[in-house]
């Protein structure tokens, strides 16, 4: 009887998992539907009153997001004022709603990546995951490797989509 040999751990390949870089942390939509005067546009004053007050270190670490579920008139400064409130805290801060802030952390995640330790590799990108890993973390990383890996590869290391193979030469 022959030794069962498992060519897929001696193959070489490098299976990235996007999950395992999942930047930890609560995610929080700061709203500032309540800061509005009758649903309709935002005041000045009473915004700049607000930011006075409000306890800010409760973001400490988090990573935030400031977005108006309501439809109003409301003018760049203010998501801009809050920014200014929001980084001494937050680990991270962005506008957009809840999907906007999971696509722009990822963004940064990727743009940080250090692709070394993929150079000239043949590297899989595990597909399923149990967090909400944006569609976007998958495109900019690819964009990412290509100019380095060997190939580049999508599913699981057993069963895989080719994506990109570097020229020979």
């Amino acid at each position: 009887m022959s030794e069962i040999i498992n060519k897929v751990a001696s193959s070489g390949i490098i299976t990235l998992n996007l999950e395992e870089f999942y930047p930890a942390g609560e995610r929080v939509v700061f709203d500032l539907k309540p800061l509005l005067w009758q649903e309709v546009a935002l005041k000045e004053d009473g915004l700049r009153a607000f930011c006075k007050e409000h306890d800010w270190s409760q973001y400490q670490g988090k990573f935030m997001t400031v977005h108006c579920t309501a439809d109003a008139i409301v003018p760049t400064w203010a998501y801009m004022l809050l920014a200014t409130h929001l980084q001494p805290f937050a680990a991270f801060v962005t506008q957009g709603d809840a999907e906007q802030l999971e696509r722009a952390v990822f963004t940064r995640f990727v743009q940080q990546l250090d692709v070394e330790p993929y150079r000239n590799s043949r590297v899989v990108v595990k597909g399923c995951s149990k967090l909400p890993v944006p569609l976007n973390a998958y495109v900019e990383l690819s964009a990412k490797l290509v100019p380095v890996v060997k190939s580049l590869m999508f599913g699981e290391p057993c069963s895989t989509v080719p994506l990109y193979k570097a020229p020979k030469g």
